[in-house]
C-alpha cells in the first residue's frame, strides 16, 4: 500500500469498503426462495469511485481484501472498470466480505452484511498509507464506517489531517447502524472527521447522527458550522440540498424513475457529484447531474456494473426522466 505513484494525475481517491454483492435475479422474492443471484463488484467506496471512472475520471481505491478467490475477483472487476488497484491489498486470515439483498420495488431492499469476524477494509493501517498521493489527488474520498473500528479509524483521521483539506476532501456520512450500534459513539469521531473535510454528504438520518440535527436546512447549517465548506443533504422523495458557506443553495427534486433497486444510487449521486465539482460547475447543474445518475443506477439491478455513462445522464436529463 506504499508504493509511490504519480499522484497528481488521480482526480479522486476514495478510501473504504469492498466487497462482493451477490444479487437475486428474481425481484420480489425473499432470500429463502431465491434460486439465482448475480456477483458483482461492491462496498460504497468502491463504488464511487467507479461511477467517477464511468464518466472519463481518473480514480483508485484505498481498501483491503481476503486473500482468497473473491479478493481475486475484485481486482480483476477493478481494472475492468478502470479504477487503479494498486492500493487494494489482502489480509491474511480474513475473508473477503459478502453482502446479499432482498429486491422489493419500489422502497425495500434489505441489505445483509457477511463481514466477521471482521472485514479486511477495517484492517487499513495508517503506516501503509501513501499520504503523498492523498495529500495530492483532486478529490479524496472517505466514509462514516471507516470510522466504526481500528485500524481504520486511525487511518481515516490520520490520511485526514496530512490532507488538512488541501483540493476538495469528501466525507461521506454513511451511517450503518450495524457496524456502530450507539450513534452517541459514532458522533465524536464524525466532528472529528468534519473538521477536516471540505465536503459533506449524508442523507436524513446520517446528517442526524453527525449533527444531532434532522431538519435538512438545519442540518445543512450544522455540518457548515462543523467546518465543510458544502454540505449535502439527501432528502429522499422531496430530492436533494445543496448549501455552501458563500450562501448559494440549490434543491433539487429527484428525476422520475420506475425502481428496480435502490442501492447504488447513492454512490452513482457520490461519483457525479465528484465529476461536478471537479468541472466547475455550478451547485445546481452539480445537483441535477447527480440526481440523474442515481436515478439511472435505481432503475437497474446491479451497483458498480450499473454506473451511467455520460451520455446515458445527458439523455436522463433532457428526458426529464429515466426511461
Amino acid at each position: 500500500m506504499a508504493e509511490s505513484a504519480e499522484s497528481s494525475a488521480y482526480d479522486l481517491i476514495t478510501m473504504g469498503r469492498i466487497g462482493v454483492d451477490l444479487y437475486p435475479l428474481q425481484t420480489g422474492v425473499p432470500l429463502p426462495q431465491v434460486t439465482s443471484f448475480g456477483k458483482f463488484l461492491g462496498g460504497s467506496a468502491t463504488n464511487v469511485a467507479v461511477a467517477a471512472a464511468r464518466l472519463g475520471r481518473r480514480t483508485a481505491v484505498v481498501t483491503r481484501t481476503g486473500d482468497d478467490p473473491f479478493g481475486a475477483y475484485l481486482h480483476e472487476a477493478l481494472r475492468d472498470f478502470g479504477v487503479d488497484d494498486r492500493w487494494v491489498t489482502p489480509v491474511p486470515g480474513l475473508q473477503t466480505p459478502v453482502t446479499f439483498c432482498e429486491v422489493f420495488p419500489p422502497d425495500d431492499f434489505p441489505l445483509y452484511f457477511y463481514r466477521l469476524p471482521k472485514a479486511p477494509d477495517l484492517e487499513i493501517d495508517a503506516h501503509e498509507l501513501d499520504l503523498d498521493a492523498i495529500r495530492d489527488t483532486r478529490i479524496f474520498w472517505v466514509t462514516g464506517t471507516g470510522l466504526s473500528e481500528e485500524p481504520s479509524r486511525t487511518a481515516t483521521l490520520a490520511a485526514l489531517a496530512h490532507r488538512a483539506k488541501s483540493g476538495t476532501t469528501v466525507f461521506d456520512l454513511d451511517w450503518r447502524p450495524m457496524f456502530w450500534g450507539d450513534p452517541e459513539a459514532a458522533r465524536p469521531f464524525y466532528a472529528e472527521a468534519l473538521r477536516h473535510t471540505t465536503v459533506a454528504v449524508g442523507n436524513l438520518d446520517e446528517v442526524e447522527v453527525a449533527t444531532g440535527v434532522r431538519e435538512p436546512h438545519a442540518a445543512a447549517r450544522a455540518l457548515l458550522d462543523a467546518g465543510v465548506e458544502l454540505a449535502v443533504v439527501k432528502q429522499g422523495p422531496k430530492g436533494v440540498l445543496a448549501v455552501n458557506r458563500q450562501g448559494e443553495s440549490a434543491e433539487v427534486p429527484p428525476l422520475p424513475v420506475t425502481v428496480l433497486n435502490g442501492l447504488g444510487a447513492g454512490d452513482a449521486f457520490g461519483g457525479s457529484l465528484c465529476h461536478g465539482l471537479l468541472a466547475g460547475w455550478d451547485l445546481e447543474r452539480i445537483m441535477r447531474h447527480a440526481n440523474a445518475a442515481g436515478a439511472i443506477v435505481a432503475s437497474r439491478l446491479e451497483c458498480s456494473s450499473a454506473m451511467p455513462t455520460p451520455a446515458e445522464v445527458e439523455q436522463a436529463l433532457k428526458a426529464g426522466a429515466v426511461l
